[in-house]
């Protein structure tokens, strides 16, 4: 673990893994509700990071991050969401063959797997959400789409993700759903944030 001051209210903190990143941030949500951190506006996980803002000392607070003993977060750790899906995707025949199975084996292998969102980005409401086995990895499109339709749940390296809007994309597309990914009006506004875990039930079963 590496800490880097980034700001004069800011804190970097570097580690390994999107595992590692997961479980520092919940190790800092934790410590921040119990009063342990001082005043912190923003944590904000990414790949490899998480960024601390509107940090009081970030010298201080780096120094004591780096002698934590942070622990690996358990598969029932967070809220839970399940989020209705329709294996329907153009790209799933391909997927399929990837994986060496039928294209309803797609569902079955999605299905089986608790994801977790490891960060947002990208568009608001888009989560990258971590937990298929390495072997279930996929390379992106050699080329991207124009336009991926609002709903589409899509595959890419290491990460699952549902495009909450109309975008471009070079994911590859396995399903869709009707779900709202990111609604203003609603209270949090995003439905999949960092630390949730996401389960995708196909629609109709």
């Amino acid at each position: 673990m590496r800490t880097l001051v980034v700001g004069a209210e800011a804190l970097l903190v570097e580690v390994g893994s999107a595992a590692e990143v997961a479980a520092l941030h919940a190790e800092l949500l934790r410590r921040r509700d119990a009063g342990e951190l001082g005043p912190v506006r923003d944590l904000v996980p990414a790949a490899r990071t998480v960024l601390l803002d509107g940090v009081r000392d970030p010298a201080g607070l780096g120094a004591r991050i780096a002698r934590w003993e942070v622990p690996p977060l358990s598969r029932s750790q967070g809220p839970l969401v399940t989020v209705p899906v329709r294996y329907d995707g153009p790209d799933l025949a391909e997927v399929a063959g990837l994986w060496g199975v039928a294209p309803e084996g797609v569902a079955g292998i999605v299905g089986e797997t608790v994801f977790r969102v490891a960060f947002c980005g990208f568009a608001p409401g888009f989560g990258y959400l971590t937990g298929l086995p390495q072997r279930f990895h996929l390379p992106r499109r050699a080329t991207p789409r124009t336009s991926v339709p609002a709903g589409s749940l899509a595959l890419a390296g290491e990460y699952a993700g549902v495009y909450p809007r109309s975008s471009p994309g070079g994911w590859q597309l396995i399903g869709s759903t009707d779900a709202t990914l990111w609604d203003p009006g609603r209270e949090p506004a995003a439905l999949l944030a960092p630390g949730v875990r996401v389960r995708f039930a196909e629609a109709g079963r």
